[in-house]
């Protein structure tokens, strides 16, 4: 498998989504200020052409889905000199985690719209003053494009239903908040859709609320996910930072295994865009 640099353009888009979600504001209200801006100038910057998912590389099977999500998967170097592999290492794959009406993250066996799924666990040990830090990152593989778009919208939703949520027995999720960006603002420029949620991790074992970050990415039917939950004497902005990274060059990895050699333009996917319902 081939690979590139990490793009500019989606690790700029991650950062400000970051910022954003931890002072407030609303990402739209920046993207139409960024184009008013533009609009009075002489030129208006290029667009790449939009990256698009090849019908003819999506994974039609299981099979060929769980070697995507293996392919895809960060490991413990993605996350920084120091990173190992926490116990377990990887989740079952022929499960998955669904928020429960009562705010309680529970497993299941994977929905009918699933093709494949897989988390890694890790720890960062403690150093330099600051305390060991846990992180994950999650590679999803939907039959179409359109089911990955749900699981950002029920991403979204869940922030809001739930801002309180437990991850199990003794560790939960409080102050929960979360925004989304798509294919065009801000700047993304490289993910059909980016979900950025940010909040606090409280447990039995480690004490006290630390800074918790979730970023959420998708393009074609792959949604690839990273999640840090901080320890002592880190600040929300460096656990915002680290999980860029990772998320980053499981977007790129994905991309690099199912994207069309000679993108589209930058325009809407439209009803001909990869994996939709209509006539499969």
């Amino acid at each position: 498998m081939r690979r590139r640099g990490v793009p500019a353009a989606l690790v700029a888009m991650l950062l400000a989504g970051a910022a954003a979600c931890d002072s407030g504001s609303e990402p739209g209200k920046k993207a139409t200020a960024s184009r008013s801006a533009t609009a009075g100038g002489d030129t208006a910057p290029t667009r790449a052409p939009r990256p698009e998912a090849d019908p003819e590389k999506v994974p039609r099977t299981a099979a060929q889905a769980r070697r995507l999500v293996q392919d895809v998967l960060a490991e413990p170097e993605h996350f920084g000199p120091g990173t190992v592999k926490a116990t377990p290492y990887e989740s079952d794959p022929a499960r998955w985690t669904v928020l429960a009406e009562d705010c309680a993250w529970r497993t299941e066996g994977l929905p009918e719209d699933v093709l494949a799924t897989r988390t890694r666990y890790f720890e960062i040990p403690a150093a330099g003053g600051k305390g060991a830090m846990e992180v994950s990152a999650t590679v999803t593989v939907h039959r179409t494009t359109l089911d990955a778009a749900w699981e950002q919208a029920r991403m979204l939703e869940e922030a809001v239903g739930c801002p309180e949520q437990t991850l199990r027995a003794g560790e939960r999720l409080t102050g929960l908040t979360s925004l989304a960006l798509a294919y065009g603002e801000g700047a993304n420029e490289t993910s059909d859709d980016a979900l950025s949620e940010r909040g606090e991790c409280v447990s039995d074992s480690r004490g006290r609320p630390y800074p918790y970050t979730w970023d959420q990415s998708t393009f074609g039917p792959v949604v690839v996910g990273v999640s840090v939950c901080a320890g002592e004497k880190t600040v929300a902005g460096d656990v915002a930072t680290m999980s860029v990274k990772p998320l980053v060059m499981m977007m790129q990895r994905a991309q690099d295994a199912i994207a069309r050699e000679d993108p589209g333009d930058a325009g809407d996917a439209g009803d001909g865009s990869p994996g939709t319902k209509e006539g499969d």
